[in-house]
């Protein structure tokens, strides 16, 4: 593995995105402080409304389509001595996202966004953020020249076009609406349809420039431990998400942590624990959550051995800088022929953000939220060739597609929601992110 010193002054993870943005594929991963910048994938697979394509690297920046397209499992190569070591970080792999659309067509009818809706990138060059410096790897046989190549283009300051939004980010339901699907959602639990539905509304405005100008922004308004950038032509990923999907471990240990159960910080001291107390004692979140906890044993259960499955903690509370969460956790240990790529995706979407029973629930949704949800409650994160990695849900994420830059919010439904509390919980999760992106309109209505 080729390893150097890049000599550039800023170690900041958005500066050096906005360097290296043009390169296709161009990807950032936080995973609780093992950053990752990786770009230019050696491969890659892609899918489009359901047209699925692979394409290889010629030069340093130019791509091929493969015409003879192998089935996706046939992408993916997993060698348990791959790694060189067993630290816990990016060591050279598979880095992308599966949206929830994409996930769901499993199970169900599912109509995909019209934007990418899978990718997956084999990446041998990246960057590491060491000591405070960037420091670049890579096992290609070009290493040496990618790694001139890298460094002049982050030396070489480029201007962008400035990100503003066209009109203001706003819900596209009216109370009303939600109303109307809360009711809906309750008649379908009465009738023994489901237990709980994930109920969720789509904020969208319309905008221009790179939401990547916005990243550095989020990140410190959340501080969230799973956060990550994607860029792919004019599809752009920002996440923020404060949940881990699967971490997959060294020897096939795998561990998921579903957050089910969600209060609003407050600045003063005692409001703020007061309201993490009223999530510490909610029978109704205890509920929730424990039914996820269930759904996800369960889920894992066919890829684990036999009595591996544990769950180690129950109604942890984890507070984040805009709401306090109940997260779980659960682990297991995978069976040695099992492909961690087969339990991810057929792991997604994650019952945190489905409902249970979890197919039912995913027709529910499917039937009653107003666009495809994309990116949002997917995934993102990487393999190592070793089968080691990490990926996150894609809660508290902005997806931009062209001109249109989409927001989602919402909870959990059960039998004892209150539709006026329930409504109150979406903002309280996207409303400091909401705020925050309009800025983008204000400042460019004040400038005219």
């Amino acid at each position: 593995m080729f390893r150097k010193l890049l000599h550039f002054p800023s170690n900041n993870i958005a500066t050096v995105l906005h360097r290296l943005h043009s390169l296709f594929g161009c990807v950032y991963l936080k995973n609780s402080g093992q950053d990752i910048i990786a770009f230019l994938p050696e491969k890659y697979c892609i899918s489009t409304l359901q047209q699925y394509e692979t394409y290889t690297r010629s030069g340093f920046t130019n791509y091929q389509k493969d015409h003879n397209t192998n089935k996706l499992n046939n992408f993916f190569y997993f060698n348990p001595l791959a790694s060189a070591n067993s630290a816990e970080k990016f060591q050279g792999g598979y880095i992308g996202f599966i949206d929830y659309n994409y996930a769901s067509t499993q199970h169900i009818d599912s109509a995909p966004k019209a934007q990418p809706n899978f990718y997956i990138g084999v990446y041998q060059t990246f960057i590491h953020i060491e000591n405070q410096q960037l420091v670049f790897y890579s096992s290609e046989s070009c290493a040496e020249d990618f790694f001139r190549f890298i460094e002049n283009l982050l030396n070489t300051d480029h201007a962008l076009s400035k990100f503003k939004l066209d009109t203001p980010c706003k819900a596209t339901w009216a109370k009303q609406d939600y109303v109307h699907a809360f009711t809906q959602v309750q008649e379908y639990i009465k009738a023994g349809d489901c237990y709980q539905i994930n109920l969720t509304q789509e904020f969208t405005a319309q905008a221009q420039g790179l939401l990547l100008d916005t990243a550095e922004h989020f990140w410190k308004l959340t501080d969230a431990p799973y956060s990550g950038y994607l860029k792919l032509d004019d599809f752009e990923l920002l996440s923020c998400s404060p949940e881990l999907f699967i971490d997959f471990k060294a020897e096939r240990k795998i561990i998921t942590k579903p957050i089910k159960g969600t209060m609003p910080r407050y600045n003063d001291p005692v409001l703020d624990q007061q309201s993490k107390d009223r999530l510490i004692h909610s029978q109704k979140d205890q509920a929730e959550n424990v039914m996820i906890v269930d759904l996800l044993r369960n889920d894992l259960s066919v890829y684990a051995e036999t009595g591996s499955v544990k769950t180690p903690q129950l109604f942890n509370i984890e507070s984040f800088n805009q709401v306090h969460h109940m997260v779980s956790e659960v682990t297991a240990i995978l069976k040695p022929e099992v492909s961690p790529f087969d339990v991810l995706l057929t792991a997604l979407p994650g019952g945190s953000i489905t409902g249970a029973p979890k197919i039912r629930a995913m027709q529910i949704i499917e039937e009653l939220e107003s666009a495809p949800r994309g990116a949002y409650c997917g995934s993102l994160g990487y393999f190592n060739f070793d089968g080691t990695g990490s990926w996150n849900i894609l809660i508290r994420s902005i997806q931009k597609f062209q001109n249109k830059v989409s927001v989602w919010a919402g909870g959990g439904i059960t039998i004892a929601s209150d539709c006026d509390a329930e409504y109150q919980e979406c903002f309280d999760k996207v409303s400091a992110m909401l705020d925050l992106l309009n800025t983008w309109y204000q400042t460019d209505s004040e400038d005219q």
